[in-house]
């Protein structure tokens, strides 16, 4: 009882902490990419995703570590960690409630977060099954890379479709060339305004895989013989992940200001979970192909 007290605690003080740390560190991206006239859409989401996790994860080591000294000579002290943050949720729902945009958020918020966490775990799952296997342990490296890339990748597209779609058109209405039956030529050779930047965006898949690939090479993890067949089929895997998300995206963003809802609140989330998904389902694919087709480094597993 006393551990599943201080995973609460833990989870409780690392979730209000990180927000809001993660709020102030938004604030001031933004402001300072209007300042020296860079979209904005272009660096806050990726920095968002990467100082999300970063913070979350050292403020969750930090705090829980810090628990778990106390647990033996003041065992209380988790549960009053845990009381003091949940007796501030009225406190923030009042404080909410007060502005427009964040009292929207109070009632319709819950459903991307929840369903994106349903569907990570999905890819969660799919991970913890293939690392069973020791021949596929080395996936665990590579997972991060290629569910980052992706998920940062096509939340940059997702948020510059909201945001032409907010300076350009009044909800629940579309740009021409989104209406009709979606096709996926059209998110990258049609006349729409955000087709460049999303020939770019996968354009940029290679060369930033290539990156993360030498690192993890030189740090010698993982698969750390970079054979031409591995490379290969993992930039196979990570093309055709941001392929299918910047697809699903500008389905998605388009559809749902359609129905009016604000893409910004409920786009991202999915998008991020489905990278996960793809990306976790793809690399495991990959890895189980390398291994029947006999590229079997003797340290894929470590």
């Amino acid at each position: 009882m006393s551990h599943a007290v201080l995973l609460c605690s833990s989870s409780v003080a690392t979730a209000f902490i990180a927000s809001l740390l993660q709020g102030i560190i938004m604030v001031g991206v933004i402001v300072g990419s209007k300042k020296t006239g860079i979209n904005p859409d272009n660096v806050a989401t990726p920095i968002a995703a990467s100082f999300g996790d970063l913070i979350t994860l050292a403020i969750l080591a930090w705090i829980s570590q810090g628990l778990y000294k106390c647990l033996d000579t003041y065992p209380y002290v988790s549960s009053l960690v845990c009381a003091f943050f949940m007796s501030l949720t009225p406190l923030w729902i009042v404080i909410s409630s007060k502005h427009p945009a964040s009292r929207t958020l109070l009632y319709s918020g819950w459903e991307p977060v929840i369903t994106a966490m349903v569907i990570s775990s999905i890819g969660g799952l799919i991970l913890d099954k293939t690392v069973s296997d020791p021949n596929l342990a080395g996936i665990v490296v590579y997972t991060p890379v290629i569910n980052g890339i992706g998920g940062n990748l096509v939340a940059i597209q997702s948020s510059r479709f909201s945001t032409h779609l907010h300076f350009h058109c009044a909800p629940g209405e579309v740009p021409d060339e989104a209406k009709g039956c979606y096709y996926p030529c059209r998110t990258f050779f049609g006349t729409g305004a955000n087709h460049r930047s999303a020939q770019v965006l996968l354009l940029l898949v290679v060369p930033g895989h290539l990156i993360f690939l030498y690192t993890i090479h030189l740090m010698k993890s993982g698969h750390t013989t970079l054979t031409p067949i591995f490379m290969s089929v993992y930039l196979a895997a990570a093309l055709l992940q941001v392929l299918l998300l910047l697809c699903i995206s500008d389905w998605m963003v388009h559809s749902m200001w359609r129905s009016g809802k604000d893409p910004d609140s409920f786009s991202i989330p999915y998008l991020t979970a489905l990278g996960d998904l793809l990306g976790t389902a793809l690399l495991a694919l990959s890895f189980h192909f390398l291994w029947l087709i006999g590229d079997q480094d003797s340290d894929v597993g470590d």
